[in-house]
C-alpha cells in the first residue's frame, strides 16, 4: 500500500532556467524551476508576484528563457538567492540580445530561448507567464546534426524534496520505440 503525502507536487526534478527580462530599462535574471512546456511552441514559467522580473516582463511583453549547464551551477543559485531590486545580476554574464531588443540573453548558457508573452495566468500568489518561442539560440558545442543534445548541453536540474541541484545520468531507452517490445507479445 502506497503512503499518502497530501497534496505534494512530485513532478520534480525539473530543469533549472535563468529567466531574463528588462527591468527599469536594465537586464535582470532570476532563477527558475516552475517551467513547463505548453505547446511544442509556448512555454510556461511561474513566478511568485513578489519577483522583481515580474514588471519587466508585463511591461516589455517578453522574456527569456537561459538553460544553463552544470558548470553554472554557483551563478544560478546566486540569481536565485539575490533581488534585482538591489543586485545587479547581469554583471555576472556577457548579454547578449535576439530579435526581441528587450529579452536580454546569457552567452554563457548553452541555449537560450526568446519569447514573447502571450498571456498571464494570475494566481493568488503567483503570475504563470505563458510565452510564445519566438527564437533559440544554441551553442554549436551542444549540437549534433542540427538537434540539441541533451548530454552535451549538461542541463542542471532542481528537486524539491532534497533542496539539491542535480545533473543528468545516462539515457534509460529510446522514446517511442522501447515498448514496441510488449506490442509485439500483445500482452
Amino acid at each position: 500500500m502506497k503512503q499518502e503525502l497530501g497534496p505534494v507536487n512530485a513532478l520534480y526534478p525539473t530543469p533549472t532556467v535563468l529567466v531574463g527580462a528588462t527591468v527599469n530599462g536594465k537586464p535582470n535574471f532570476i532563477t527558475v524551476a516552475h517551467i513547463g512546456i505548453m505547446t511544442h511552441h509556448h512555454i510556461s514559467i511561474g513566478l511568485g508576484k513578489i519577483h522583481y522580473t515580474n514588471a519587466g516582463i508585463l511591461e516589455n511583453r517578453t522574456f527569456s528563457v537561459c538553460l544553463p549547464s552544470v558548470d553554472l551551477v554557483v551563478e544560478t543559485d546566486y540569481c536565485g538567492i539575490m533581488t534585482g531590486k538591489k543586485t545587479d545580476k547581469a554583471a555576472l554574464f556577457e548579454i547578449f540580445y535576439g530579435e526581441l531588443q528587450s529579452a536580454p540573453m546569457i552567452a554563457q548558457c548553452p541555449l537560450c530561448m526568446e519569447c514573447r508573452l502571450d498571456r498571464v495566468i494570475d494566481y493568488h500568489t503567483h503570475d504563470v507567464f505563458i510565452g510564445e518561442i519566438v527564437q533559440t539560440h544554441a551553442d554549436p558545442a551542444v549540437l549534433v546534426d542540427g538537434k540539441v543534445d541533451i548530454a552535451r548541453l549538461r542541463p542542471l536540474l532542481f528537486d524539491m524534496a532534497s533542496k539539491q541541484y542535480w545533473g543528468l545520468g545516462e539515457a534509460v531507452a529510446s522514446c517511442w520505440n522501447i515498448g514496441k517490445q510488449l506490442k509485439a507479445g500483445n500482452p
